[in-house]
């Protein structure tokens, strides 16, 4: 049987409460009210063959409350003048929202909508184009709104998320909502106040002009006769913000950067060389050193996949920066020490060189075998001292 159940003009209705419609038709005239819901009727063949069923179905459409029902009158042969639904309508909102059980919460939206327009007007925009997350939010609306009204009261306010006064809201809170407080914020505060080229939600901070936390990089001296920090001898261990870090004056000609801690810490001596713990994907803070873009960098990562992808990344900050021991040398040597690479990654990569781009197509393809990795920890430490001699020699 392929005509319309009542379950099915629930459903044409549940949908239109999905796409945020009868939550829109609260507030604004979004639907046309009778709202007429698609039905597909039994035909004169049916009322011959499946009377019984007709008149089951005729009962069901008419007991589905909140409906209004359009009749017709069928004259048939056999069965004489029949009345049918030829239409099903549902006027006003209050009957479609109870039809679908929505009544409670169209009523919370319409107070949110309502406090909304005193406090913020220019928000309603948003609230119009998401209605469904607005309803989401209920709970923290309030405490939203709130923090709209600090940054407009402090546009620009240069200090941390944790020194936000607005009672009920801590860091994490706004943290957790950064994604929609960027849309309200942009539709709230003058265009004047908002660093429209910091864009995502790991830039929030920067676009609306508060303070971040710095980023902090780690690096090794790994030549004695370079100048270090008073009182440090040896080889130390030293961690700077990377505003610090860029006004470094080093008389540095080579930088290792290791994505591995032990390797790291163990990398061994090299003249006028220092060694960087890794930033996976995240090089910005080092190319703000300008003294490092005059200096040979060597990248050693994972021989995988997401290993490439980071070398990838690295030489869209520093064209001229090469790999090391992520060559098929290396990776053929330590066969016994091959493991499995949780998630490859499958796209092209522009920036490799012709023998790393071989490389990197033998693990995306599985050429050696599926999801192929070579942990950098895994190689040995002959074959790193090897590598240093060779370049030492150049």
């Amino acid at each position: 049987m392929s005509w319309t159940t009542p379950a099915e003009l629930r459903a044409q209705v549940q949908r239109l409460w999905d796409r945020g419609d009868l939550l829109r038709a609260a507030v604004t005239d979004a639907v046309s009210w009778p709202l007429r819901l698609s039905l597909k009727t039994p035909g004169a063949s049916d009322l011959s063959d499946r009377f019984e069923a007709v008149r089951d179905w005729v009962r069901a459409v008419a007991d589905t409350p909140q409906v209004r029902i359009e009749w017709r009158e069928w004259n048939h042969r056999v069965q004489g003048t029949q009345q049918l639904p030829a239409a099903v309508l549902l006027d006003p909102l209050q009957d479609a929202l109870a039809f679908i059980g929505k009544g409670r919460q169209a009523q919370r939206f319409e107070a949110v909508w309502q406090r909304t327009a005193a406090m913020q007007p220019p928000l309603l925009a948003w609230l119009a184009r998401r209605p469904i997350q607005t309803l989401d939010l209920a709970d923290r609306w309030e405490r939203l709104l709130d923090v709209v009204a600090w940054l407009q009261a402090h546009p620009r306010p240069g200090v941390y998320l944790r020194q936000v006064d607005v009672p009920g809201v801590d860091s994490k809170f706004i943290e957790a909502h950064r994604g929609v407080l960027a849309e309200l914020l942009d539709l709230a505060l003058p265009p004047e106040v908002v660093e429209t080229h910091a864009t995502g939600v790991a830039q929030f901070t920067r676009r609306f002009g508060f303070l971040d936390k710095p980023v902090r990089i780690r690096f090794r001296l790994l030549d004695p006769a370079l100048p270090s920090l008073p009182g440090c001898e040896g080889l130390p261990d030293i961690t700077l913000d990377s505003a610090s870090f860029a006004a470094l004056v080093l008389p540095v000609q080579r930088v290792f950067i290791t994505e591995n801690e032990t390797n790291f810490l163990a990398f061994p001596p090299a003249a006028d060389a220092i060694a960087v713990f890794g930033a996976g994907y995240g090089w910005e803070a080092l190319a703000r050193a300008s003294w490092l873009h005059r200096c040979q960098l060597h990248y050693w990562g994972d021989i995988d996949t997401h290993g490439f992808a980071i070398l990838d990344q690295l030489r869209g900050y520093f064209p001229g920066a090469a790999s090391f021991l992520m060559d098929r040398e290396t990776l053929l040597a330590h066969r016994l020490h091959w493991g499995e690479e949780p998630d490859p990654a499958r796209h092209d990569l522009s920036r490799l060189t012709t023998e790393e781009a071989a490389v990197y197509d033998d693990l995306r393809f599985d050429r050696h075998q599926p999801r192929l990795r070579l942990e950098q920890e895994r190689v040995g430490f002959g074959r790193v001292k090897e590598r240093l001699r060779g370049l030492s020699e150049r």
